[in-house]
């Protein structure tokens, strides 16, 4: 049986996100200025072909699946990696920390100029429009942050984690990770997080955060042919 977290980005699209959805029945992708994240309900020919319309001409889009993703013939793979899915194995408590502040939309220049320091994954000035985000200052200077990112049904997405090179080292990262964790918890979902296969300092870090390996991830970047 397959899981609702094999096709996150469809799952999220058709379940909590489908007020943002783009597209139809078939295929759908969240606004490009949001997150570059896109999906087809299945690999029917007819769902393929929607999804292989979603895009314009220079727009690239970002496909996560378990299993082997079928690529429109009319789209070309610009890159690819592999991933991992790992979920919370049981409920994170609710911590509180003085250092730790809600983000709101006057901070979007500061966490866009961090993620793209940091590079956690795909972020944009609207990335607040996909869940709640937290951060950490130092002399007014965003150095730390982490949030939500896709939901469906009893999940919740961990993303965004990201710690200025300056200030890594101080506890800061793992001190966000537990935060959002238990917040997500604390919301009756459970939590879980895509991180790259080779990264294997940071799997090794939300293992020890009681989050297990639950599927390896395919990912594709595809834009049309030219």
């Amino acid at each position: 049986m397959k899981h609702v977290l094999d096709r996150p980005i469809w799952s999220a699209l058709e379940s909590a996100h489908s007020h943002l959805a783009e597209g139809n029945e078939n295929a759908r992708r969240y606004p490009p200025s949001i997150v570059p994240f896109a999906a087809s309900a299945d690999d029917r020919p007819e769902s393929l072909d929607a999804l292989e319309a979603l895009p314009a001409s220079e727009e690239s889009m970002i496909l996560v699946e378990a299993g082997p993703i079928v690529i429109p013939a009319g789209l070309a793979v610009v890159a690819e990696a592999s991933v991992v899915q790992m979920v919370a194995e049981r409920p994170q408590g609710r911590i509180s920390d003085s250092r730790i502040e809600p983000l709101t939309e006057a901070d979007a220049a500061d966490m866009l100029a961090l993620a793209t320091l940091t590079k956690p994954g795909p972020f944009t000035l609207r990335a607040q429009s996909l869940g709640s985000f937290w951060g950490i200052r130092s002399e007014g200077r965003l150095v730390a942050m982490a949030g939500q990112r896709m939901r469906q049904t009893g999940f919740i997405e961990l993303s965004g984690l990201c710690t200025h090179p300056d200030f890594q080292g101080r506890g800061f990262g793992t001190l966000l990770f537990r935060f959002v964790a238990g917040e997500i918890a604390s919301s009756g979902d459970t939590a879980y997080l895509h991180a790259y296969a080779a990264n294997i300092s940071a799997i090794s870090l939300y293992k020890t955060q009681g989050f297990t390996l639950r599927s390896e991830m395919n990912m594709r970047v595809v834009k049309r042919r030219s």
